[in-house]
């Protein structure tokens, strides 16, 4: 455990800042796996849809750093 005032307010940040980028993350993957079931589905309009919230979610991620943009674009 951190002892200097400093290092204790970082501990709480950093703990704040996994929890949004799991929950973020969690998020991504959710709308990917959607955009998946609907091209495998077969269901056209619903891949069109999930493919541009999917789209849309992973350039967020880059956005707020949780992925690379090389890594987004692949």
């Amino acid at each position: 455990m951190p002892n200097i005032k400093s290092a204790k307010k970082r501990v709480k940040v950093i703990a704040t800042k996994t929890l949004r980028n799991k929950m973020l993350k969690s998020q991504l993957n959710t709308t990917i796996k959607k955009f998946k079931v609907a091209v495998e589905s077969g269901d056209k309009e619903a891949a069109k849809v999930a493919y541009v919230a999917a789209v849309k979610k992973v350039d967020q991620a880059v956005a707020h750093g949780l992925l690379h943009k090389n890594n987004a674009a692949h």
